[in-house]
């Protein structure tokens, strides 16, 4: 776990999903290569071909970005598949119900916190996946604002996910805090709009995070 700036009288959490409030190595790797193999499909190109042109293509973009990552959504804008298409091809291929359980630590956790902050999800997957997800894990009741990428049309890194968010839990963009896996994706843009941050190593992590600040107990 790595902490950035955190503000003094944090009001809002706002979590991603994948990686963050859950650790499941299979699940992740198949929300990667089944849209990939449905894009290969459709290029009429093996999925190894597809998945080295996206591979040299992230490359490339982050070798002009400073080293920086982009998303596999942006990522697939250039091989001409839109974020709506992206919308509708997650809806119908991920299947968090396979692969996730109830979470009874994190769902502690996330009372623990829900009682001195409010809670919300910024995601780069639909919101209809991010309640599905919460609801395999149990955490729906603490986490009831989800913002995806049906609500802005827009996937992380990206200021409007993050001040929806902001707006939606009545915080102050200093007053909230991003929590994630990824800090090109999830702690980076939000630290330059002026939150703070905490990069996790996934759920284990998360688990701890009632312990960091005395406004969580």
């Amino acid at each position: 776990m790595k902490i950035f700036q955190l503000p003094e009288h944090p009001l809002a959490l706002i979590f991603d999903m994948d990686g963050t409030l859950y650790t499941h190595d299979e699940y992740m790797r198949s929300q990667i290569d089944l849209p990939v193999k449905k894009l290969a499909a459709l290029q009429g190109k093996s999925f190894a071909e597809m998945q080295k042109l996206i591979k040299d293509y992230q490359d490339d973009w982050s070798a002009q970005h400073s080293g920086k990552g982009i998303s596999l959504g942006n990522t697939f804008k250039n091989f001409d598949v839109s974020i709506e298409e992206s919308i509708r091809w997650r809806e119908m291929l991920y299947e968090p119900e396979r692969y996730l359980t109830r979470d009874p630590q994190l769902c502690e956790t996330l009372r623990v916190l829900a009682a001195s902050c409010k809670l919300a999800v910024v995601t780069n997957n639909p919101v209809s996946i991010a309640r599905r997800t919460l609801a395999c894990l149990g955490a729906d009741e603490y986490i009831p604002l989800v913002i995806g990428l049906d609500t802005c049309k827009v996937s992380k890194p990206h200021e409007a996910p993050f001040r929806r968010a902001a707006k939606l839990c009545g915080a102050p963009i200093n007053a909230c805090i991003a929590v994630g896996d990824r800090y090109e994706i999830d702690i980076s843009l939000p630290l330059e709009m002026g939150m703070g941050g905490i990069l996790v190593d996934g759920v284990k992590d998360v688990y701890e995070l009632p312990y960091i600040h005395t406004s969580f107990t």
